[in-house]
């Protein structure tokens, strides 16, 4: 999604709004990591305080694809740290949304990958293992389901049933 905004996409995709096939989530993420604009096809996971099947996987090859957690929105602890995000860096994957906390800001920041969580958080996860993979999630209002797609820049983030040509 080089230079074409998701504003410019909505402008330009109207029909796709009242299909529902394009749909922003509502505005409640926080901007994290050097990556400000990314995109590609989502996997999604569902998880609550427990933080094992993300770095599960985020140790995997992204493929420039983009994780998208139901933390449950928690604002209880944090489901992602550093060590994974530079993982996801170093192997490829796009972006990381999570509907819960983060910590580990600072290092978040200095990594070239997308990141979009609720708010920060200094206490650590559960690592029972427990949620489901490839499910229908919904965050920020919105339904999303495994292998579609997500743009996301500082205006917001958008979710599409297909790739869009930008």
């Amino acid at each position: 999604m080089a230079l074409v905004t998701t504003a410019e996409v909505c402008d330009a995709n109207p029909q796709l709004i009242v299909s529902g096939e394009l749909r922003a989530l509502q505005p409640i993420f926080q901007i994290y990591g050097r990556r400000q604009v990314f995109s590609g096809p989502v996997v999604t996971l569902k998880v609550f305080e427990d933080n094992v099947l993300i770095r599960e996987f985020l140790e995997e090859k992204g493929n420039g694809r983009v994780l998208v957690v139901d933390g449950g929105g928690s604002l209880r602890c944090a489901i992602l740290g550093g060590n994974p995000v530079v993982q996801a860096q170093n192997n490829g994957w796009s972006g990381i949304v999570v509907n819960g906390c983060i910590r580990d800001v600072d290092e978040i920041n200095g990594c070239d990958i997308g990141v979009r969580a609720l708010a920060s958080h200094p206490m650590k996860a559960n690592k029972k293992g427990i949620g489901e993979k490839h499910v229908p999630i919904t965050i920020g209002g919105t339904r999303i389901s495994d292998g579609e797609w997500l743009y996301a820049d500082t205006d917001g983030i958008l979710i599409s049933r297909t790739e869009l040509a930008v």
